[in-house]
């Protein structure tokens, strides 16, 4: 299958995972770059460049396949060295650079003179035009479906695809609940040019985590996602859990008094508790609606073979045949 994102960065199958929060190390990124996608190591993770430059050399020993590199760009107390994570990134020779959260346009210039392609994460049309005109390549176009942070417009896929693709002139993927066949069809069918998946890739078995998470999303259904944060103007949609509902019993009490600080304990530092160590009450982590459609926990190459072969079997044999 030929797209515009599969020609544009050099990958066989229209499918990319997006940079996931102490999910995106080498281990996730070479597999499904090995098996025809697009891997992305998650760079904030990594933390420093030097750990990021480690984590760069120790994918480039697993795949020889393209790889990107994801970059946040989040307000935070202890800032990030981002003109050290982008040298780290120029340096180990990547070609592909996700970015999200605020507006990129710093590293865009620095990153393109390097060579690099830029994908940048959007919630809306609007943001996705802004990413246009400061010279991203690609988007990825969020649904509000999908885990992590939807934004604030709670627009889903099903309106927000076709009016990307109606608005816009670069490639986009479409990233929230993508989980198999049906979806990259459904995407491609609404102008996408691909497809980005987060939490279906977490149900994997290279997936670096601990195995409670796995079996958390086999066991989850679509209802079981919660949206904190959204007095903050903050929302995400996490997987819910003890932590997750105390977490929305402060911000039904405290209302629109509620601060940062009162919630601090539920979300903040709680990621290696929950993916390295499996404490799956520990606190409010990123999970998809799409967690509804995982039933189980297949390699990389499974998952991403199977999505092909049934997204061929849709369009050649189920579309084709209502003609």
């Amino acid at each position: 299958m030929k797209t515009r994102i599969t020609e544009m960065f050099g990958i066989k199958h229209p499918i990319v995972q997006g940079g996931m929060h102490y999910v995106g190390f080498a281990e996730m990124a070479a597999a499904v770059s090995n098996a025809g996608g697009l891997g992305i190591i998650t760079g904030l993770t990594q933390g420093t460049p030097e750990k990021l430059a480690n984590e760069i050399a120790r994918c480039k020993d697993m795949t020889d396949k393209p790889f990107g590199v994801n970059l946040t760009f989040l307000p935070a107390v202890n800032q990030p060295d981002y003109p050290g994570l982008v040298k780290a990134i120029i340096d180990g020779g990547v070609k592909i650079v996700e970015t999200a959260g605020n507006n990129p346009q710093q590293v865009v210039g620095p990153l393109h003179d390097a060579g690099i392609k830029i994908i940048h994460k959007c919630t809306s049309v609007r943001h996705s035009l802004k990413a246009q005109s400061i010279g991203c390549d690609a988007v990825s176009v969020d649904g509000f479906e999908c885990g992590g942070h939807p934004g604030e417009d709670d627009v889903t896929n099903f309106i927000l695809l076709p009016r990307a693709a109606d608005e816009l002139e670069i490639p986009f993927v479409a990233s929230g609940g993508q989980a198999d066949g049906r979806s990259l069809v459904a995407s491609l069918a609404f102008g996408a040019d691909g497809i980005n998946m987060g939490t279906r890739f977490i149900a994997t078995k290279e997936a670096p985590v601990h195995e409670n998470v796995k079996q958390a999303l086999v066991e989850a259904s679509e209802l079981d996602t919660r949206l904190v944060m959204r007095p903050l103007r903050n929302t995400e949609r996490v997987l819910t859990n003890d932590a997750v509902e105390r977490l929305l019993e402060k911000e039904k009490q405290l209302g629109s008094d509620i601060k940062f600080e009162d919630i601090v304990e539920e979300v903040a530092g709680v990621y290696p508790k929950i993916m390295s160590d499996g404490e799956m009450d520990a606190g409010a982590w990123s999970c998809g609606q799409v967690a509804g459609l995982i039933y189980d926990i297949p390699t990389v190459q499974e998952l991403v073979d199977k999505i092909m072969s049934d997204a061929e079997s849709i369009i050649r044999e189920r579309l084709a045949g209502l003609l």
